[in-house]
């Protein structure tokens, strides 16, 4: 028998919203844990933007949320460094979410020798921003990413994201980065810390099995996989591992609250 549900953790793309629309019941999901007092925190690899301003496109969508409520590669990536090198220094590729994360926990952005070259999402990929980062990794900076997504959804069609720009600097150094955000459990256990949930009382909901399920199972929580997303039904069959249910949305999961 599961212990009763006390804590969520939840994805917003494909689970929340979709390209800036709330999917159906998300806002009332999100009002009942709210009205019910339930701890949660909304997971996202964008690291593009701060939680203040993904909280304001929320709100505009009709999704009432707290950006303390909101926990992103971003946020999960300084987190993570602020922990291995206090105070350090980092080369920094990406928007306002990955730099305005990195000053609040105290690091200075520098190309000169810095600890960490620290990879991110960004619409505007500059070839002389890869080439500075190649060349730093190469003296010996540690290289870093937010997140693995190697496409990242746009009106046109996918576009390349993190993962595919990790994967040429990777072949031009032979260095992989380490990705902090899902699936990595680090991201999880952070979100977790957050809110001082235990695994035991929590549940993760998302929409992919190659981040969201998978990151879930690994930080030893129940998960539930959304269909409102990136995965269909006869996708599941394809992974060794399970989600605990799969359900056609998050309105299903209201009940559960």
């Amino acid at each position: 028998m599961h212990e009763p549900i006390a804590n969520w953790l939840i994805d917003m793309d494909g689970v929340l919203v979709h390209e800036d629309q709330a999917l159906p019941g998300a806002a009332e999901f999100i009002a009942t844990l709210r009205e019910q007092g339930r701890p949660f925190q909304i997971l996202t690899n964008n690291s593009i933007y701060t939680a203040r301003d993904l909280a304001a496109r929320l709100r505009i969508s009709g999704i009432d949320v707290e950006e303390t409520s909101i926990w992103t590669s971003a946020l999960a990536t300084a987190t993570f460094l602020a922990d291995q090198i206090p105070g350090g220094s980092a080369y920094a590729i990406g928007e306002a979410g990955l730099t305005t994360a990195l000053y609040q926990k105290g690091y200075t952005l520098t190309d000169t020798n810095p600890d960490y070259v620290v990879l991110g999402e960004t619409r505007t990929y500059s070839f002389e921003a890869i080439t500075k980062a190649i060349r730093l990794v190469t003296k010996g900076a540690r290289f870093i990413a937010t997140n693995p997504d190697v496409t990242g959804p746009s009106a046109e069609g996918p576009m390349p994201a993190t993962g595919s720009v990790a994967a040429m600097i990777t072949a031009a150094t032979a260095r992989k980065p380490y990705f902090v955000g899902k699936p990595n459990p680090v991201m999880i256990r952070a979100a977790l810390n957050r809110i001082d949930a235990h695994s035991e009382e929590t549940v993760m909901v998302g929409d992919r099995m190659d981040t969201d399920v998978v990151a879930g199972i690994e930080a030893g929580l129940r998960t539930y996989l959304v269909l409102t997303g990136s995965t269909h039904i006869q996708d599941v069959e394809k992974y060794p591992y399970r989600p605990s249910e799969v359900c056609n949305g998050i309105g299903d999961l209201i009940e559960l609250i």
